[in-house]
């Protein structure tokens, strides 16, 4: 290759990058683009709130906790009773029946927390107030001690979704009418 060659070789660069540069201030200069801070460029999007429907739940101690809800229908009595059978060393299930070393159960689905009368309950869930719905107890038997602090239940707790939801079901079903299911 000569000289005469890598010299037309650069020149022909040296145009295109002049021409690039010439369009770009051009363009810049019929399309006046004001960059205004202010000016808001994109879509807000809002997310909805999680609600109580929801697969996961944030306890009181920010842990998340799977809903209960959704769990209940496919729930087996069968289980339920037999996972109350740890239950039933302190409790009771029995209607007009005496409360053991915790109160008695029998219809606590929608029962005023701390309510059996005749029991001593401990400050704090005397203090803590509200039903026992059906995502309350979700949460207080995953880890009683950390949803009520300072709570007398010395139970360890259900680790397992499907056995909460099993013994919850079986709990709605000590009752005189049983409520329906959320």
């Amino acid at each position: 290759m000569s000289g005469f060659e890598i010299n037309k070789i650069l020149a022909s660069i040296i145009v295109a990058i002049i021409i690039f540069v010439i369009i770009g201030l051009v363009g810049n200069f019929v399309v006046k683009i004001n960059y205004d801070e202010s000016q808001i460029t994109a879509y807000k999007i809002d997310i909805p709130e999680a609600s109580a429907d929801s697969s996961t739940q944030k306890s009181a101690n920010n842990e998340m906790i799977e809903a209960i809800s959704l769990l209940l229908a496919g729930a087996s009595l069968e289980q339920g009773e037999k996972i109350f059978k740890k239950c039933g060393a302190c409790h009771n299930n029995k209607k007009d029946s005496k409360s053991k070393i915790g109160p008695n159960l029998w219809n606590l689905i929608n029962r005023q927390k701390a309510s059996v009368s005749g029991f001593a309950y401990s400050k704090a869930l005397s203090d803590y107030g509200g039903k026992w719905t059906f995502e309350e107890l979700n949460e207080f038997l995953y880890k009683p001690k950390k949803y009520i602090s300072g709570t007398k239940m010395n139970f360890a707790g259900l680790k397992d979704v499907k056995d909460r939801a099993n013994l919850i079901l079986w709990l709605k079903q000590q009752s005189d009418n049983p409520i329906p299911l959320p």
